[in-house]
């Protein structure tokens, strides 16, 4: 079972190491596209576009649909929250680090502050 999670994060995590791709799914968040659709704002052939879509859809982020002789794509957002899951805890990680970074530059800061001389009014 921890063997099958690790694949298909790792698919994910594939899937969303390519700028193409990424662009992909964001398009497809609008909507179904065909295949043709997605190759076009690249100038990508339809081969080359397939192979994108194929490793989107082997994480499981997209699935293709054929009508006919188009083939047409829909996003699937779910395999992007065990992406999501995976990378909060460094979010976590990095965000207490963070604040006790914060914390001790505010104390460095509180020490290195001469002390304020107060004017005498007459």
């Amino acid at each position: 079972m921890v063997e099958l999670q690790t694949s298909r994060l790792d698919s994910v995590f594939h899937a969303l190491g390519d700028a193409t791709r990424r662009r992909m799914l964001r398009d497809l968040a609008g909507g179904e596209r065909t295949v043709g659709q997605l190759a076009q704002p690249f100038a990508i052939s339809l081969a080359a576009a397939s192979k994108h879509i194929k490793a989107l859809e082997n994480a499981g982020l997209i699935h293709r649909e054929v009508r006919g002789r188009t083939h047409v794509c829909r996003l699937d957002p779910g395999p992007l929250a065990s992406a999501h899951e995976w990378l909060t805890f460094y979010e976590r990680f990095w965000t207490e680090r963070l604040d006790v970074l914060e914390r001790l530059l505010r104390e460095e800061d509180g020490r290195k502050k001469p002390p304020s001389k107060e004017t005498p009014h007459d």
